[in-house]
Formats: C-alpha cells, structure tokens, sequence
C-alpha cells in the first residue's frame, strides 16, 4: 500500500512538505491549534502529510493532532472521536481553536444520524449517533479549552450519508454558533477539472499530497484567517 501511494503522481517530491512555502505576516502564526479526526486528518493516502502540515508550514503555528484512520465520531470504543478527545488531549493545553473532522467512517457505516438535542447538556447527549457525538465534541472542547471550534467536512463523493451529516453540521452551526469549513458544498471545488481531480485525490474521500497543497490548503487557510485568525 505505502509503495503504491508513492507512485501516486499526486504524492511526487515537488508536491512534498518543503515545497510548501510560507506566508509572510499570516493571522495564524503563533497560535496553537488542535485537529481532531480520522483518516483524511491523519494524511491516510500522502504518507502521513495531510493540509495540517502544510498549513502549520505555511503559517507558522504549533499544533496537535490527534487522527486514527477508520475512527468514528459516534462512540463505539476507545478509538472513536469522543474517546480519544478525552483519553489524548490534554486538557491543560491552551489552544487558540479545535479543528475536527466530519468523518466520512460514519456515513460508509451507515451509523445512527440521531437527533439535535433540545439543550446543550453533554449528559443528554447520544454519543452513540452521529449527531449526539458532536455535540458532546462541541461542548467538550468549548468548556475544556475555552476556544473557538471549527468542524470542517470532507470534499464532495457519492454518498446521501454524508451529505445528510453535512447538513446535520449546518443545524448545529445555527444552535452553538460553531465554524465550519464545507468543502463538500464549495461550489468553486467542486468545479475541479477531471485531470486535476485524478492528481489530487487517492480515491473519492482521500487526497493525497497534491491535493492537500494544491487544493485543500489554500480554501482551509482562507477559512480559518476569516474564523480565528485575528482572535
């Protein structure tokens, strides 16, 4: 699998971390971020480099990352988002945002999309859907680390699941007020041309090295200048 990621035209040196550049005076840099994700935040399919890398590069900021391919949002053990945000992530770190992945593990497993709940008590959550996971990830990160959260979504794929957790996450964007980074409903990505389309990703859901740099990167980046860069 490693040997044939490598020979992905997409994963070729030039598209490699130091090509990466670096943005003179970015809102970002100095600040301590924290991604929470699965395997499209882990860099699954470009050896482990995925858009927090180039962007922690390019703009001069610390992070943790904490990414387990194959994890779910909704509960179902040690692995799953919920889990691993409380067992992993200290919780005297003092981050400037909590970036977290809308796993698309959910969706091709057809997990339980649940219900918004009335209030915002964690205890009244069900972490065992889709929908009661984050917002226990919502309200857990805003009270432990007191600082922005942002979930951003994977780019558009064949998949009414998924869409149907993205438009779970727009709700509950009006309820908490959180950010959100939707590259699934960005019209300028989606009008990607084929060719490019075949150099940036490993299949529907995972980039690779090129598709980070190229096309991942610079729309996040933007997001996040907008969302936390001059907090």
């Amino acid at each position: 699998m490693e040997e044939n990621l490598a020979q992905h035209a997409g994963n070729a040196p030039r598209y490699g971390l130091e090509n990466a550049g670096e943005i003179e005076n970015s809102p970002l840099r100095g600040k301590h971020l924290c991604f929470l994700g699965s395997s499209v935040t882990e860099g699954a399919c470009s050896m482990g480099i995925s858009f927090v890398e180039y962007m922690a590069k390019r703009n001069g900021f610390s992070y943790v990352k904490e990414a387990v391919s194959g994890t779910t949002l909704t509960d179902m053990g040690e692995d799953s988002y919920v889990s691993r945000m409380k067992a992993r992530i200290d919780k005297q770190e003092n981050f400037d945002a909590f970036i977290c992945q809308l796993s698309t593990n959910d969706g091709a497993r057809g997990l339980p999309l649940g219900r918004i709940s009335e209030g915002q008590d964690p205890e009244a959550f069900d972490v065992r859907t889709v929908t009661g996971a984050m917002e226990y990830i919502i309200v857990y990160a805003r009270e432990t680390w007191n600082c922005p959260v942002v979930f951003y979504t994977g780019t558009r794929y064949d998949s009414a699941l998924y869409r149907e957790m993205v438009d779970r996450l727009l709700e509950l964007q009006k309820k908490y007020g959180i950010g959100v980074i939707d590259l699934w409903n960005n019209r300028e990505m989606n009008k990607v041309a084929r060719e490019d389309y075949s150099l940036y990703m490993h299949d529907p859901v995972h980039p690779v090295q090129a598709g980070y740099l190229k096309w991942w990167t610079p729309v996040m980046e933007e997001a996040l200048f907008r969302l936390i860069g001059q907090g």
